[in-house]
């Protein structure tokens, strides 16, 4: 771990890997993009260290200048504050010839990609990662369990504690990766799902073929967002896996319990071709929990999540369609927590932990929703339907007061919705979905 209060990621790196530099490139915390992809540019072709400088990290960036003994600064874009040195915004006075320390063995971890590029300098692999944990990425996992003998490093406090850090390295090294890479569900990748039940046409686009044809169906979908998101897009699969029923149905619950066998295969013919699956519930009279643990076998795939669907949670003297269903945070939360346990005791990657909600009730007071688990990454799910002003109506009062720790779902819906959204307007929704599905 490399960790200093008010210390920028690229000047920890700097001191563990650089000895000395004749220039060095700095350009402004808030430059724009274009900006930013130039100086990345020009530190790795013209092997120059980059600095970021914000006004409190001025001091900081100026005491590792002089370190380095630079003598000519290349200020890109923006002014930047004086950091006790000329400067000038003329690259062709950059000079090569930056010197290393001798820890170039060591695997570098970082958010920052100025740090990135500077630890490459000082001989390290280095890897940007979206989040500060090891987890975080394919690439970041592959790093970590190939590093050998070599130190792996997570530069910023972001990255925890190092106790923390080391049982999330740990981790890495051990725990089975998921469709698309590393074993965090976002937001390394964004999941576009095919909602339904197998053989119910009735249901969503799931059902409306079989399995082969579903799995080329869900892979044709998720190509129509490959060009519009900037991390990865995975197939899923949303499995409504107990159905409400009008009838008393299972043990008179009004529900229908598919059998585990049923979803085996698709859950196997998912892991082959890279699809998450989201076992989706609708439990009637039965409680959540009791529900998820008939799916226990399911649970324990790393490519498994779970969904709660509070709609088709009804009372025991209510029967469905005559009223909205809905459930108490304290049956979400011992959901959770099992769910957080199952996924620590068998050595799983972290699961999406999915919660449907089109209105307020649904899921009761949202602020005693316990969504602290690490082991799940939590998705607030929302389902409305109609027309564009209508679904972004339910978005807007949805995204009202989450609680921390929230991912957020979209789903388009084929029929109910007068037009659908495209792709592009589906991505164009702020905040961005990283869990669509399609019903």
């Amino acid at each position: 771990m490399l960790a200093e209060p008010g210390a920028p990621d690229e000047v920890l790196v700097s001191r563990l890997l650089l000895a000395s530099s004749p220039s060095a490139l700095v350009v402004s915390a808030d430059a724009a993009p274009a900006d930013r992809a130039r100086a990345l540019e020009s530190s790795s072709s013209r092997r120059v260290p980059l600095f970021v400088v914000a006004p409190e990290r001025t001091a900081v960036v100026a005491d590792e200048l002089r370190r380095l003994d630079v003598q000519t600064v290349v200020a890109v874009g923006a002014e930047i504050p004086d950091l006790g040195l000329p400067q000038t915004t003329d690259e062709t006075r950059l000079g090569a010839g930056v010197t290393t320390s001798d820890r170039s063995d060591v695997v570098v971890l970082t958010t920052e990609p100025a740090a990135a590029v500077d630890a490459e300098l000082g001989g390290a692999e280095a890897i940007v990662v979206p989040v500060a944990d090891p987890r975080a990425s394919g690439a970041s996992v592959a790093a970590v369990k190939e590093a050998g003998d070599a130190a792996v490093i997570g530069v910023g406090a972001e990255f925890g504690t190092t106790e923390q850090f080391v049982e999330r390295v740990r981790l890495a090294r051990t725990v089975p990766e998921l469709p698309g890479g590393g074993q965090l569900m976002f937001p390394s990748r964004r999941v576009v799902a095919l909602y339904g039940s197998p053989g119910s046409q009735e249901l969503g686009p799931l059902g409306r073929q079989d399995l082969p044809a579903t799995v080329r169906r869900a892979q044709t979908l998720v190509a129509q967002y490959d060009k519009l998101s900037a991390v990865p897009v995975v197939p899923g699969f949303e499995i409504i896996v107990t159905v409400a029923s009008a009838e008393p149905g299972y043990r008179g619950a009004y529900t229908n319990v598919l059998d585990p066998a049923v979803i085996e295969p698709w859950v196997d013919a998912a892991a082959q071709a890279g699809i998450y699956v989201t076992l989706d519930l609708q439990p009637g009279r039965m409680d959540f929990l009791t529900q998820a643990k008939m799916y226990r076998s399911l649970l324990e795939r790393p490519n498994v999540g779970l969904a709660l669907d509070p709609e088709w949670r009804i009372k025991n003297d209510q029967v469905h369609l005559e009223q909205i269903g809905s459930v108490t945070p304290a049956e979400v939360n011992r959901t959770a927590a099992w769910l957080a346990e199952l996924v620590r005791s068998k050595g799983l990657p972290q699961k999406a932990f999915v919660l449907h909600q089109f209105d307020a009730d649904m899921l009761g007071d949202r602020t005693r929703l316990d969504t602290s688990h690490p082991e799940l990454a939590v998705v607030l799910h929302a389902d409305g339907h109609g027309t564009p002003a209508v679904k972004m109506g339910t978005w807007n009062r949805m995204i009202a007061g989450l609680p921390p720790n929230i991912w957020m779902g979209w789903k388009n819906f084929y029929t109910e919705d007068k037009p659908m959204f495209s792709p592009a307007a589906t991505m164009d929704v702020r905040p961005t979905p990283f869990f669509i599905s399609y019903q």
